[in-house]
């Protein structure tokens, strides 16, 4: 799939696109990715297993992240270049609205 298609269908991305590839920084399976991000995000996003293995089939066709390795029937996944390359534009675009909140911020408490 090229670049700009990728980029119009995951740009802005989902909280679950963005915590699978954030969390497959590191090698991790499914169940893995549901408990590191549940524990990252202190419960507040719990991914289930319907969600996470669905998104990571879609993700895994789109070469945004790849099956490098099964650990007791459970294959562990990694982030691609390409899946890097979309999570760095997700998280300027992310560090953009924030810095623009900061800006304004003061004026919703006036």
């Amino acid at each position: 799939m090229d670049s700009e298609k990728l980029y119009r269908q995951y740009l802005p991305m989902s909280e679950t696109a963005y915590y699978i590839l954030l969390s497959l920084t590191t090698t991790r399976h499914g169940y893995g990715i549901i408990q590191w991000v549940e524990e990252l995000t202190q419960g507040r996003i719990h991914l289930g297993p319907g969600t996470i293995y669905g998104s990571l089939s879609r993700m895994e066709k789109d070469r945004l992240i790849q099956a490098v390795a099964e650990e007791e029937r459970r294959k562990l996944y990694r982030i691609t270049p390409s899946g890097k390359e979309l999570l760095k534009l997700e998280i300027a675009r992310i560090t953009e609205l924030y810095e623009n909140a900061k800006k304004v911020e003061g004026s919703l408490y006036e």
